[in-house]
């Protein structure tokens, strides 16, 4: 029987996972899927931990040999800029990242200890969201704050850099010469950020500290004025968890349409609201889009990706006639395939 490498991506409304031969990583997966609407009426799983059982669960019946497994961590901090091994002392650290990304951290630590107690022995690997930004140019990576924030952490991380990875790596193969061009990738879903390329590496990209940051999503804010929080808290008597649970599970489109987190079923509703949420999000991908192709002095190519970026078509043509005033370039659609890159980084160090 041959060896696998087992993928689990857990994001903040889905668990993805896949299955590939050690042999046969650039293969399709021998065994793929994802448990979507987590927690959503209609969803299916009530839980991260009920999707993850039922996926371990279909995984330990099949008697495969899983010789590693590999995990999608969003927030890597200082320390972890690169893939590692998982051990005790690296899952703390990944525990105290926690409130730096609330609505991934804690799926994503379930996920490594569900496989860690199904998998006893096999090597696991945490495959970090954040690294791929760290090539950015320090400038791009600070805040207007004093030196010793930046030096205790308070930087632009970014983050899907996994996404941003994947996308790069299927240009390179396509063309490696159109692939060192001023490349913008939008990866537009349940959470949303774009980032800019250029000869193949990042230059900047819109979500920063966390994945709060930058473009609306499904129920996260995007970019926000300091002082709102402030006023909350100092004004209006807000806890800083009461904060938190507003500016993480109860803006975005789901605050602003009243209608749901999920642009399909915002699209299909006739509210006034539902197409302000629409209208909101298009010009503020707009601005982002112009804030990236600043970041890289023009632009050649726009790629789309993600569930919004993919597959909502009226959305993406919308974003690609407001920004005719940025000159000619490409567009491309094209999937991501986090399953991939992140089995590729665990079988380097399995």
């Amino acid at each position: 029987m041959p060896g696998h490498l087992l993928t689990l991506n857990a994001g903040s409304s889905s668990v993805k996972y896949a299955l590939f031969e050690r042999e046969a990583l650039d293969a399709a997966p021998a065994l793929q899927g994802q448990v979507d609407g987590i927690g959503l009426a209609g969803g299916g799983a009530r839980t991260h931990d009920d999707a993850l059982a039922d996926i371990l669960g279909q995984l330990r019946s099949r008697a495969v040999d899983i010789q590693a497994v590999g995990h999608r961590i969003v927030h890597g901090g200082i320390h972890f800029s690169q893939p590692v091994r998982i051990d005790d002392s690296v899952v703390d650290g990944i525990q105290a990242l926690a409130p730096l990304a609330p609505l991934h951290q804690p799926h994503n630590l379930a996920g490594v200890r569900a496989a860690r107690r199904a998998f006893a022995g096999v090597v696991q690997v945490a495959c970090f969201d954040t690294a791929f930004h760290r090539q950015q140019p320090e400038l791009n990576s600070r805040f207007a704050l004093p030196q010793q924030l930046f030096d205790a952490g308070v930087r632009r991380y970014g983050f899907h850099g996994l996404s941003y990875e994947s996308i790069l790596a299927q240009l390179v193969a396509a063309d490696a010469a159109a692939a060192r061009r001023r490349i913008v990738v939008a990866h537009l879903g349940n959470g949303c950020s774009m980032c800019a390329l250029h000869e193949g590496r990042p230059v900047a990209t819109t979500m920063s500290f966390s994945p709060l940051d930058g473009l609306p999503m499904g129920t996260r804010c995007g970019r926000l004025d300091a002082a709102v929080v402030l006023y909350l808290i100092q004004q209006q008597g807000r806890t800083p968890e009461q904060v938190a649970q507003l500016l993480y599970r109860e803006s975005g489109l789901l605050g602003l349409s009243g209608v749901s987190s999920d642009m399909r079923a915002i699209e299909q509703s006739t509210l006034p609201a539902a197409a302000l949420a629409i209208d909101y999000f298009v010009e503020h991908a707009l601005r982002e889009l112009a804030g990236m192709a600043a970041a890289l002095r023009g632009i050649d190519l726009l790629v789309f990706t993600g569930g919004i970026g993919e597959n909502a078509h009226a959305i993406r043509q919308r974003i690609i006639d407001g920004a005719t005033w940025l000159g000619a370039f490409e567009t491309q659609v094209l999937h991501t395939n986090e399953e991939a890159m992140i089995a590729r980084h665990t079988a380097m160090l399995a």
